[in-house]
């Protein structure tokens, strides 16, 4: 999702170069531009084997069959998208290059920034009901968070988010008649689209995880101050769900921190005097794009079973035999 800027042209960026007052790829990249490439490459070869690797264990081991794992799979669904498409579309149509938004393929890659964005943070939301009912309610999660249930989400995430993207599109196709900004393209960009694909999912999902680290501290403490036999083994149970929520908080702490610089970027670029250089926008851009290659160390760090399957994928034990039910530790 690109923000309506005002061009300043004595920004430099190392892949382009000016022609008549409008950014094309220069002929013979440059070293720097040599090296962005290299680096853009390496991030998307990174996302998409690592999201993958995340996919692939869900899959196939029946232990990982679990509604809360459909919701992940879903999620690295978006973001392994992010590096088969997003990544080699960027290198081509740099933010740079699309700020005059003529080229179709620079409408068709907003599409998909916006589709994906959006879709993360609704997975995020779908994940974060989930915990909520599984450390909250813990006695009715079972029933309320069954597998229908997360496929009705997951389809309703994935719904809303491509219909926005097409919204956008259409928008912009719209409006390819206006000489300067049109007010509904500015309004789309920086304003609504924000609004309803970032700030809004945002505060449900901060008042969400608020709620569930509350009632997990009265938990912690109502298990401390107990000791029959029967409660410590509920309190296990307890503590492996606190551990996938706080698990599951840091992906999505970590997906804030990468997208809220550049949405506040975008949202306040229209307001302010002096424009905001592109190099940084770009780089603002980048960070947020590198969220998708984060998750899957995330679960590799915290979760012993996604660093028991890479080991069986890596080492090629999980095409020796049938391996689906095994136990992982």
């Amino acid at each position: 999702m690109e923000p309506e800027v005002a061009v300043n042209w004595s920004d430099f960026h190392a892949c382009f170069e000016i022609d008549k007052y409008t950014y094309i790829l220069a002929n013979t990249p440059s070293f720097k531009c040599a090296l962005l490439y290299l680096l853009i490459t390496l991030l998307s070869v990174v996302t998409t084997c690592g999201n993958i690797l995340v996919i692939i264990p869900i899959i196939y081991f029946k232990q990982l069959h679990t509604p809360t794992n459909l919701l992940v799979v879903s999620l690295a669904m978006t973001d392994l998208l992010v590096g088969v498409l997003i990544f080699p579309l960027s290198m081509t149509f740099s933010l740079s290059s699309c700020l005059n938004r003529r080229h179709l393929f620079c409408k068709i890659r907003g599409s998909f920034d916006i589709t994906l964005t959006t879709c993360s943070i609704l997975n995020l939301c779908c994940i974060s009901v989930d915990r909520y009912y599984a450390v909250c309610q813990p006695l009715t999660y079972r029933a309320k968070i069954t597998h229908r249930v997360v496929v009705i989400m997951i389809i309703v995430s994935w719904g809303v988010s491509t219909l926005i993207g097409i919204t956008i599109i259409i928008t912009g196709l719209n409006n390819e008649e206006c000489e300067e900004r049109c007010l509904v393209d500015v309004l789309m960009a920086n304003t609504i689209g924000p609004m309803f694909s970032f700030y809004l999912p945002m505060m449900i999902l901060l008042c969400i995880y608020l709620k569930i680290f509350l009632v997990a501290q009265r938990q912690a403490r109502s298990i401390h101050n107990t000791t029959c036999q029967s409660t410590k083994s509920g309190a296990t149970v307890s503590k492996l769900e606190r551990k996938a929520t706080k698990t599951l908080a840091i992906v999505l702490g970590i997906f804030l921190l990468c997208w809220t610089p550049f949405f506040l970027c975008a949202t306040f670029q229209p307001f302010i005097n002096n424009p905001v250089p592109l190099p940084v926008i770009e780089t603002l851009y980048w960070l947020a794009l590198s969220n998708s290659m984060l998750n899957p160390f995330i679960y590799a760090f915290f979760y012993s079973w996604f660093r028991a399957a890479f080991r069986m994928i890596i080492s090629g034990k999980i095409f020796q035999g049938d391996f689906a039910n095994i136990k992982l530790h």
